[in-house]
C-alpha cells in the first residue's frame, strides 16, 4: 500500500446541480488515474460511484461516494462525489465538511441552475477554495462563452477561465491552457500549439487572467504595469495563492463522457487546491482552539458518515485530521466518553473496500461495526481527547406518517427506522402523542421516498408514507351545567353514582383541569378521585370529532350516592357521562395548530409566495429584505402547510427555503370544521365496518 505525504493529499468535493455530469466526470477521473481500465456509464448502471441499486434504478446519485485517485508519482486526490439532487443535502454537507477544496461542475448547455447557486453558497459559507469545471462541451447546445458570462454574472468577476475549448458540441476536441498557450487534444491530452483560429480569444482571455493574477502581488502588478512579461512560474505561484485565498476561481472545461480535459483538471486540483497540511483544525478540549495537522500529534478523527447494511452492519466513514489511526486498535470516543474497538480499516472506492494497516492524517477511509460511535463523533486518544466540530446538517422540513403494510412489517419497523436515522442525520423519527402516528421527517418528498425504498431493500420493510394527521383540539365557548346519574339494578348489589358538574371555558391553549366544590357531603370525598379519573378520560376524546379537549375546567359541585350500591367505578362512569353531556351543551368548537413560518426567497418570487400564503389562510406579519432576498414571516395553520416543501420548490424552482415551528392553537372556521367533522365520522365508520 502506497502512503502519501500530508502535503501531497487533496480532499476535493465534487458539487453540482443534478444532471451536470458529476458521475461521468468521476468515472473519467478514475480512468485517467489508472484506477479503472474501462469507462462505466450511468445509463447502464456500470459507474464506480453510483453502485447502489436505487441509484442505478433512478439514474441519479443518492449517496456520497469516496473516490481515491492517485495522480503522478506522489499525489493522491480523494474525490468525494456528492448527489446533485437538493433533497439529498445531508450527503453534500458531509462531503463539504471533510474537504479542503471543491470542484463545481456546470453543464455547458444548461448553464447556471438552482443547484449550482446552492453549492456555490455552501462553498462561500465554508470559505472553500474551488475550481469550476464546465462539463458536457460535446453536448448539443453547449456554449462555453455563454456559460462563462452566466457564471461571472452570478458569482462575480473573480471567476476566470484558465482554459478555452477547441471546438464545440460535435466538434469539441480539446482545450487550450491560457497560461502556457498550449493545446491539449483528445482523450490523451496530446500537447500541441493552439489553433490560429483561437488566437484572438486566447489573447483577450489571457490578458484578463494575467491582470487578475498580477493584482494579487504588489511586485507582480508593478512588473505587469511596467510592460514586463510575467513568467509561467510567477503566474502559477500567484494563481495558487489567489485560489487558496478565494480571490480567483479558475474556470476549466471539458467532457467527462468523452474523457476530454481530465488531465488538466487533475493537475489543477493538485496545483491550485490546498492540501490538509495547510489548514488549521478547529478543536475543543485542547490547549488551544486549533491544531496543525500532522502524524505526530494527538489523534483526531471525525466520523462524517455512517452507512447501514443488514449484512456487514454499520460502516463508519473516517477523516483523519491529526495523528495516525491503526487497524485492530483500541481508541477513545471523545464525544461519548467511551472506549471503542477499531477493527480492520479500509480505503473505499465506490463500493470496493481495500484493507489498509492504518490511516494517517489527511486521509479518508472506513471501518465496520463500531459499537458506540455515530456520525459526528470524534475518535482519538483517551489521555488527550480532542473534539472536532461535527457535520452541520439542516433541519427537516417535510414529514410523513409511516404505516407498516403487514403485521410482519410492524416488527421490522422500529429497527429499520433506527438504522435509517443512524445512516442519515437529516432523517428524524418521532411518535406523535396526539395522533399515535410514527412520523418520519426529512428534506423533501423525494428524500423520504428514497429512505422508504432503502428500508424495503435493506431490511425488507414494507411501509406506506401518508400525510400526517393534524392534531386538532376541541374546547367549549360557553359555561354550562350538566348532570349524570349512573344507576343499574341487576339483583344483589346495584350500581349508583350521581354527579352534577359545571363546565367553564378557559383561555385557548390552557390544559383542561378538574376541580371540586362539593359541600355537605352529597358526594363523599373518597369518590372525588374516581370522578376526576372519569373526567380526565373524557377529556381525551371530545364530542365534536373525537379530538382531545383543552381549555375546559370541570367542577364537581353536587351529586348523591348510595351507601350500598355506590362504588368508585360508578362515580368514574358518572363523571365521564356528565362531562360528555356538558361538552355537547357548551357550544363545542374545533381548534387547530398554528405555525410560525419564515420563508426566504429571491425578491422576484415575493409576490407569488405571499399570494400562495394567502390561499393557505396565512397572516403575513413582516418582510425583511436582505442581499437580494426577502424573509417573509407569517402564521399559518398546520393543515395548510403539511406539503409546503413541495409547494415552495415548485413556486421558486428550488430557490426558496423555509423554517417552521409551532406557535399556538386557534379556532377553526365553521365551514372547515364541518368538513373535518364529516371526514372524521367517515373515518370512524370505515374502521367500525372493518
Amino acid at each position: 500500500m502506497q502512503e502519501y505525504a500530508l502535503e501531497n493529499i487533496r480532499n476535493v468535493v465534487l458539487l453540482s446541480h443534478s444532471g451536470a455530469g458529476k458521475t461521468s466526470l468521476s468515472e473519467a477521473i478514475l480512468f485517467n488515474t489508472g484506477v479503472i481500465n474501462r469507462l462505466g456509464k450511468v445509463d447502464d448502471g456500470s459507474t464506480t460511484s453510483d453502485y447502489d441499486p436505487e441509484e442505478i434504478k433512478r439514474r441519479i446519485s443518492l449517496n456520497l461516494s469516496i473516490l481515491p485517485s492517485p495522480w503522478g508519482k506522489d499525489h493522491k486526490i480523494n474525490f468525494l462525489d456528492t448527489p446533485g439532487y437538493s433533497d439529498l443535502i445531508g450527503e453534500v454537507r458531509a462531503g463539504l465538511r471533510v474537504s479542503e477544496g471543491a470542484v463545481i461542475v456546470v453543464c455547458a448547455a444548461a448553464g447556471i441552475e438552482v443547484g449550482t447557486e446552492q453549492v456555490w453558497a455552501y462553498c462561500e459559507e465554508a470559505n472553500l477554495p474551488r475550481l469550476i469545471f464546465i462539463n458536457k462541451m460535446d453536448r448539443e447546445n453547449a456554449d462555453f462563452y455563454r456559460t462563462v458570462a452566466a457564471i461571472q454574472s452570478k458569482f462575480g468577476a473573480k471567476c476566470l477561465p484558465v482554459q478555452l475549448p477547441i471546438g464545440v458540441q460535435n466538434t469539441f476536441q480539446g482545450v487550450v491552457n491560457l497560461l502556457t498557450r498550449k493545446s491539449y487534444a483528445g482523450t490523451q491530452a496530446t500537447e500541441g500549439e493552439a489553433p490560429d483560429t483561437l488566437q484572438s480569444q486566447i489573447n483577450t482571455f489571457r490578458e484578463k487572467l494575467v491582470e487578475a493574477i498580477a493584482e494579487i502581488d504588489d511586485k507582480l502588478i508593478e512588473k505587469y504595469l511596467g510592460g514586463e512579461e510575467l513568467s509561467l512560474e510567477e503566474l502559477t505561484t500567484a494563481l495558487k495563492k489567489a485560489v487558496r485565498g478565494g480571490r480567483i476561481v479558475p474556470i476549466l472545461t471539458g467532457s467527462g463522457l468523452k474523457n476530454i480535459g481530465l488531465p488538466l483538471l487533475l493537475e489543477s486540483a493538485v496545483n491550485f487546491l490546498p492540501s490538509p497540511a495547510e489548514s488549521e483544525i478547529a478543536i475543543t478540549g485542547g490547549k488551544s482552539p486549533t491544531i496543525k495537522p500532522g502524524y505526530d500529534g494527538s489523534l483526531a478523527t471525525l466520523v462524517f458518515k455512517t452507512s447501514a447494511d443488514p449484512y456487514v452492519g454499520k460502516l463508519s466513514y473516517l477523516r483523519v485530521y491529526s495523528g495516525i489511526i491503526e487497524s485492530n486498535s483500541n481508541i477513545w470516543n471523545a464525544t461519548r466518553g467511551e472506549g471503542e474497538r477499531i477493527g480492520q480499516l479500509y480505503t473505499l472506492r465506490g463500493k470496493t473496500q481495500e484493507p489498509v494497516p492504518r490511516l494517517r492524517a489527511g486521509d479518508i477511509g472506513v471501518v465496520a461495526k463500531l459499537g458506540v460511535t455515530n456520525t459526528g463523533d470524534t475518535l482519538g486518544n483517551r489521555d488527550n481527547p480532542l473534539k472536532l466540530p461535527p457535520v452541520s446538517f439542516p433541519a427537516p422540513v417535510y414529514s410523513a406518517a409511516v404505516y407498516p403494510k403487514t403485521k410482519t412489517d410492524i416488527d421490522k419497523m422500529g429497527n429499520a427506522l433506527a438504522r435509517m436515522v443512524e445512516e442519515d442525520q437529516t432523517v428524524h423519527i418521532r411518535r406523535d402523542p396526539d395522533t399515535g402516528e410514527t412520523i418520519i421527517s426529512g428534506i423533501g418528498e423525494t428524500h423520504l421516498a428514497v429512505v422508504s425504498d432503502r428500508m424495503a431493500r435493506k431490511f425488507g420493510l414494507g411501509a406506506e408514507l401518508k400525510t400526517p394527521k393534524v392534531p386538532y383540539r376541541e374546547t367549549i365557548t360557553v359555561p354550562t351545567k350538566a348532570e349524570y346519574k349512573h344507576r343499574k339494578q341487576t339483583g344483589g348489589h346495584g350500581q349508583y353514582g350521581h354527579v352534577m358538574m359545571e363546565l367553564e371555558p378557559l383561555p385557548i391553549g390552557t390544559p383542561s383541569e378538574f376541580a371540586e366544590k362539593v359541600v355537605g357531603g352529597s358526594v363523599p370525598k373518597n369518590y372525588f378521585p374516581a370522578v376526576e379519573k372519569g373526567v380526565n378520560e373524557g377529556f381525551k376524546e371530545g364530542v365534536l370529532a373525537g379530538y382531545p379537549v383543552t381549555g375546559v375546567r370541570a367542577i364537581l359541585y353536587d351529586g348523591s350516592y348510595h351507601p350500598v350500591d355506590s362504588s368508585e367505578i360508578c362515580f368514574k362512569i358518572a363523571g365521564a357521562g356528565a362531562l360528555k353531556k356538558g361538552l355537547a351543551q357548551a357550544n363545542p368548537i374545533l381548534l387547530e395548530p398554528i405555525m410560525n413560518i419564515k420563508v426566504i426567497v429571491p425578491e422576484e418570487y415575493t409576490g407569488d409566495i405571499i399570494g400562495d400564503l394567502n390561499t393557505k389562510r396565512a397572516r403575513v406579519s413582516g418582510m425583511n429584505p436582505h442581499d437580494g432576498r426577502n424573509e417573509i414571516d407569517a402564521q399559518v395553520p398546520l393543515a395548510e402547510v403539511q406539503r409546503y416543501a413541495i409547494d415552495l420548490k415548485s413556486i421558486t424552482q428550488g430557490r426558496g427555503t423555509f423554517t417552521m415551528s409551532f406557535s399556538h392553537y386557534e379556532v377553526v372556521p365553521a365551514h372547515i370544521t364541518q368538513k373535518i367533522v364529516a371526514e372524521r365520522q367517515a373515518e370512524k365508520a370505515a374502521v367500525a365496518a372493518g
